[in-house]
């Protein structure tokens, strides 16, 4: 699963996107990455943090 933002103001978006990644760490026990940079990072030289 992935979840991609454009960046824009958005308000409430970081409590939805900190709800996912609980529900995955949580529920499902799934592992969590985070892609700094946006889609430069998904597509550039990758900036991951765990």
């Amino acid at each position: 699963m992935a979840i991609v933002t454009g960046g824009g103001d958005a308000p409430g978006l970081n409590a939805v996107i900190r709800a996912i990644v609980k529900t995955a760490n949580i529920n499902r026990t799934w592992e969590v990455i985070g892609v700094e940079g946006g889609f430069d990072g998904l597509l550039g030289e990758p900036r991951i943090g765990y």
